[in-house]
C-alpha cells in the first residue's frame, strides 16, 4: 500500500485542483508512481489503462525516451532563455515555424504560454488590443457556449460555462455572455443536425443583437465540448458558426486545448471542420503533457493590425516562461512522433474505440454514446425513453471512478453520469478492447448500486 506518511503529507499540504477539499482530506490521495505506453502504475503496484491520457493530454503515451532525451539535452545546453528583450532560443523559433506551417490557413503567428488557461487569457488581451487598434474600443463583449470550458483562470473561467467554476468566485463578469450548447442528446429542438445548427445560428445572432452588434468582440467555441461532457456538435456546426461570425464582423476563436494534436484524428480539429479561425488556442497534446506549454495561433490579419497599432511601442503582454526552450524542445520531438505513426495509429484506435463503446448501447444504463477519434463519452441514464440521469445520491463522479479504478481503468466520471474517454494515441487493439471490457464491468457494477436500483425499481 501507499506510504501512510505520504498520504498524510498530501492531506496537510497539497491543494488539488477542482476537488472537494474536505472530501479529499477524508478519502486521501491515490499516488501514481510510474507509467509506460498507455499504462499507469500506482504506488501499490496496481496497473491501470489510462483511458483519459492524464487530463486529456498525454496524447503520445508515457515513457518515450526520445522526448526525455530531448528535454535532458536542452536542459544541459540551455535550460532557460527569456523571449523578452528581443532574445530567443532555437527550439522555440523552430517550433513556432513548424506549428505555423501545419496550422490551417493564415494562422502564421504563435504566442507561447504555459498552458490552456493562459492561452485563452492571452486571446482576450490580444482581441481587446486588436479592436482598440482598429478604432473600435467599444467592442469589449465576449460570447461563449453553455457547457463550454475555456480554462480555470479568473477571466477564462468566466468564459467557461460550468457551474462549479463560477460558484463562490463572483464570475462570470458582465461582459461575458453565453448561448445554449448544441448538446445533441438533450437539445430542445431534437437531434436533427440541421435543426440544431439553425438553432445555434439563431441564438448567436440574437445574442449579438441583444448586446449590440457594435459591442461584440469575439465568439469562442470548442470543436468538441470536452469538460461539458464530450459534447460533439453536428457535422458542419463549427463551419456554420465561423461563417456567421465573419458575417457579423466578430472574431472567432477555436479552443483546441483538448482537440488539438491528434485527439480527433488530424493535428487540428479545425482542419477536419474545414475552418480557418482568427485564433486557435492549444496546449495539452502540444507537449503530450510531459512539460507545461500552451500556444495561441494568431491569424495574419490580426497580427498585422496589432503590429501597426503598436507601431514602435511594445505590446505589453508577456510571461516569464513564454517560449521556454525545454518545453519547445519537447514539443518538437512530440510533433515528430505524431507524424511518424502516432496520428495514424490514433485514427485506427479511435475507430476501434467508438465501435467498442457503441457495442455497449444495449446496456440498461447507457443512454448515449458519442465521440470523434480518441475522444468519446457514454452518458448513463436510469430511463432511456425519458433520458433520466443517474440520481445524485448514487454519487456518479466518485463511485463510478472508483469502480473503474478497481477494474484497472482510469476514466473521467462526471457528476451527471457521463463517462469520458481520451486514451493515448499509442493504444494497441488489445488495450482498446480492454478499455471497453472494463467499462462494461464498471457499468454492471453501477447497475447494482443500491441508489441506482432504488430508482430503477420505483
Amino acid at each position: 500500500m501507499y506510504s501512510n506518511s505520504l498520504i498524510e503529507l498530501d492531506r496537510a499540504h497539497l491543494i488539488h485542483p477542482v476537488a472537494s477539499y474536505r472530501g479529499h482530506e477524508k478519502l486521501g490521495v491515490r499516488v501514481l508512481a510510474a507509467a509506460r505506453g498507455a499504462t499507469v502504475t500506482d504506488a501499490s503496484g496496481k496497473q491501470l489503462i489510462d483511458g483519459f491520457a492524464g487530463l486529456w493530454c498525454v496524447n503520445a503515451g508515457y515513457g518515450h525516451e526520445a522526448i526525455v532525451e530531448a528535454a535532458a539535452r536542452q536542459m544541459r545546453e540551455l535550460p532557460y532563455a527569456t523571449a523578452y528583450f528581443g532574445l530567443g532560443s532555437e527550439p522555440a523559433i523552430r517550433l513556432a515555424s513548424e506549428l505555423a506551417e501545419r496550422a490551417p490557413g493564415d494562422l502564421n503567428h504563435i504566442y507561447f504560454t504555459l498552458g490552456g488557461s493562459d492561452a485563452v487569457d492571452s486571446t482576450i488581451r490580444f482581441i481587446r488590443y486588436y479592436w482598440i487598434a482598429r478604432g473600435e474600443p467599444q467592442r469589449d463583449q465576449f460570447i461563449s457556449v453553455e457547457q463550454g470550458y475555456h480554462g480555470s483562470s479568473t477571466v477564462g473561467a468566466g468564459l467557461t460555462a460550468l457551474p462549479a467554476f463560477h460558484a463562490g468566485f463572483g464570475i462570470p463578469f458582465d461582459w461575458q455572455h453565453k448561448i445554449p450548447s448544441h448538446y445533441v442528446y438533450r437539445n430542445p429542438v431534437g437531434e436533427d443536425p440541421q435543426a440544431i445548427i439553425a438553432a445555434s445560428l439563431a441564438a448567436l445572432r440574437r445574442k449579438v443583437e441583444e448586446i449590440g452588434s457594435e459591442r461584440v468582440a469575439a465568439f469562442y467555441a470548442e470543436p468538441i465540448q470536452g469538460s461539458g461532457g464530450v459534447l460533439v456538435p453536428p457535422k458542419g456546426w463549427m463551419k456554420a458558426m465561423r461563417e456567421l461570425c465573419r458575417e457579423l464582423g466578430i472574431l472567432f476563436v477555436a479552443d483546441e486545448v483538448i482537440t488539438g494534436f491528434g485527439r480527433t484524428g488530424p493535428l487540428f480539429a479545425s482542419t477536419e471542420d474545414e475552418i480557418v479561425p482568427d485564433f486557435i488556442t492549444a496546449a495539452k497534446g502540444l507537449t503530450s503533457g510531459y512539460v507545461p506549454m500552451g500556444a495561441v495561433f494568431m491569424a495574419d490579419h490580426v497580427y498585422q493590425t496589432i503590429a501597426e497599432g503598436a507601431g514602435a511601442s511594445a505590446v505589453g503582454h508577456g510571461y516569464t516562461y513564454s517560449a521556454h526552450p525545454v518545453s519547445a524542445a519537447v514539443g518538437l520531438e512530440v510533433l515528430k512522433l505524431y507524424e511518424n505513426g502516432l496520428l495514424e495509429n490514433g485514427v485506427k484506435a479511435g475507430a476501434r474505440l467508438m465501435e467498442g463503446l457503441e457495442s455497449l448501447r444495449d446496456h440498461p444504463l447507457v443512454g448515449d454514446v458519442r465521440g470523434r477519434g480518441m475522444l468519446a463519452a457514454i452518458e448513463l441514464v436510469v430511463d432511456k425513453a425519458r433520458k433520466t440521469p443517474l440520481p445524485a445520491a448514487a454519487e456518479p463522479a466518485r463511485r463510478i471512478f472508483d469502480r473503474a479504478w478497481e477494474n484497472g481503468l482510469v476514466i473521467r466520471a462526471f457528476a451527471n453520469g457521463v463517462l469520458g474517454y481520451a486514451p493515448p494515441l499509442c493504444c494497441t487493439e488489445a488495450e482498446i478492447d480492454a478499455i471497453v471490457e472494463r467499462t462494461r464491468a464498471t457499468l454492471d457494477e453501477t447497475l447494482e448500486d443500491p441508489d441506482v436500483r432504488k430508482v430503477l425499481n420505483a
